[in-house]
């Protein structure tokens, strides 16, 4: 299989990985909330991101790189542009060296490539953004999306300062009452099946 292309900069993607053969990568509120802190400081200054749900066995991210004038707005003292492949790859090693630590386990903990698919269809921006919200429940971990913790959906609905560019994934949609509205009806893969690979949910 050939290697993935590198995440482009100013590009929208569904970011998506998996603990190998399905295995677990989340055991308990610390280990959801340790790779939040790692994502902060990988992430963030490479990428602004709409949503997220991390579960047990896989997350989904949908984020846009920034490009190159954003990167230095965050620091002056950058010369050349950022990698956002490699600071994913450095956010899973970090990640997977925490949880081999913690759980006393060795070897790797992610699949590998990390998924990626570029969004090229604004429209499908909303679309995606619920899907990844209701993908939790959607997986039977929960009955009701809307309870599940390690989300971006509650971020929409509080006041309190959050990571998640809410201002923009909100201009997706007519008003918040309809972001909700939205929410309450499950979306069809098939709408947004190119940017989900068929052995990947």
């Amino acid at each position: 299989m050939p290697a993935p292309e590198a995440l482009l900069l100013d590009e929208y993607y569904h970011i998506f990985n998996r603990g190998i053969g399905g295995g677990t990568i989340f055991k308990n509120k610390w280990d959801y909330r340790h790779f939040l802190r790692l994502y902060a400081v990988h992430i963030v200054p490479v990428a602004e991101t709409y949503a997220y749900t991390l579960m047990p066995t896989h997350f989904h991210l949908l984020i846009r790189t920034f490009a190159p004038h954003e990167q230095v707005l965050r620091d002056t003292s950058q010369t050349i542009p950022r990698e956002p492949s490699q600071h994913f790859a450095n956010l899973f090693n970090a990640y997977a060296k925490y949880f081999n630590n913690r759980y006393q386990r060795t070897g790797p903990l992610f699949s590998r490539p990390f998924g990626r698919k570029e969004i090229q269809s604004a429209p499908t921006l909303s679309t995606l953004l619920i899907y990844i919200h209701q993908n939790v429940q959607h997986h039977g971990i929960v009955k009701a999306f809307q309870d599940w913790p390690y989300s971006s959906y509650h971020a929409f609905l509080s006041p309190k300062p959050s990571r998640i560019r809410r201002d923009k994934a909100l201009s997706w949609f007519p008003s918040l009452d309809s972001f909700v509205e939205q929410h309450q009806q499950t979306v069809n893969p098939c709408h947004i099946a190119p940017l989900l690979p068929a052995h990947f949910e």
